[in-house]
């Protein structure tokens, strides 16, 4: 155990105290606990499930290395949170693991390597006094509250992304390659996000009709939630919108390089054409004189401008 918190009352009382003193606690029914476990052991948690009674099945999902959707299922004597903690490092989404044992009046968090932000959720339940007399539930809402607004933190960063992708695709000089790479990182990033943001709205939405004290500030979470949601839809069309622009850009600028070759070809082909003509060894008018030298040079000269004044003036040159 990491970090632990006893609430006597609506009113926090201690801090990091041992979890051997946890059920000695629990025996004033107006005490309200969090135990918070970073990176338990199986013998840890088998501990614990004795301790609180916890379901098999909630234990072995924690102890589970694959990735689980997010959560809440209902037991007997208690209800289990699978969620997840994102933020976004090096253009990319990263996503951590959180899950919670609850009961009417304990809440348990279950981690690795810290990965929660224990001290910004301190802060988040400090921030909300008058709600502790909530019991479990107010430390509830805290958590999903502080996860649900790193949903939001994330995607507005994706979101800043996106805009330079904006910029790029219409500038001078692009890597395409670079462009496609990270348009198909923030598509796989949008994509993660909204597979774990979804869920949440049915999480949300089952405390919400649960619990009517705090319904006000689950419907805030909600809310925010289908922020999350909408917001990483539009996202990942926006990003859709960019790819094909950039083809259509890149189709554009090729039939242009195209007229331009084959505009310069066509001019070309003039005094190919004149050249080769005379080069037949048979009679023709200025045939051995000097004026058929001229006549040739002057035909390539007056016929090859007048293709590049005509193609330049439909601006495919």
């Amino acid at each position: 155990m990491t970090r632990s918190r006893l609430y006597r009352s609506g009113v926090l009382e201690r801090e990091d105290f041992p979890a051997a003193e946890a059920a000695r606690h629990l025996a004033d029914p107006s005490v309200t606990l969090w135990l918070d476990l970073d990176a338990p052991t199986a013998q840890d948690l088998a501990v614990l499930a004795r301790e609180f009674d916890l379901h098999p099945l909630a234990v072995a999902s924690v102890l589970d290395d694959d990735h689980q959707r997010p959560k809440l299922v209902h037991y007997d004597r208690h209800a289990f949170l699978a969620a997840y903690a994102v933020h976004v490092t090096d253009g990319a989404l990263a996503a951590s693991e959180i899950d919670a044992f609850l009961t009417d009046r304990v809440l348990i968090t279950v981690h690795h390597n810290n990965t929660t932000g224990i001290g910004a959720l301190t802060e988040r339940w400090d921030s909300t006094p008058e709600l502790a007399k909530n019991g479990a539930a107010f430390l509830l809402h805290g958590l999903l509250d502080h996860l649900v607004d790193g949903h939001l933190d994330a995607v507005q960063a994706l979101d800043e992304q996106v805009e330079e992708l904006e910029d790029l695709v219409f500038a001078d000089h692009v890597d395409h390659t670079d462009l496609q790479r990270r348009s198909l990182r923030l598509r796989r990033s949008l994509s993660r996000l909204r597979h774990l943001a979804v869920p949440m709205r049915e999480i949300v939405a089952s405390l919400m009709r649960r619990d009517d004290t705090l319904l006000p500030y689950f419907q805030d979470v909600y809310d925010h939630v289908l922020r999350v949601t909408e917001w990483t839809e539009s996202l990942r069309d926006l990003i859709a919108t960019i790819r094909e622009t950039q083809l259509s850009i890149q189709g554009n600028r090729l039939n242009t390089i195209m007229k331009k070759v084959t505009s310069w070809a066509a001019i070309i082909a003039v005094p190919t054409a004149i050249t080769g003509f005379y080069g037949q060894n048979i009679p023709y008018p200025g045939f051995g004189q000097a004026s058929g030298v001229w006549v040739s040079t002057l035909a390539i000269l007056v016929i090859s401008a007048t293709l590049y004044a005509l193609f330049k003036r439909r601006d495919w040159l």
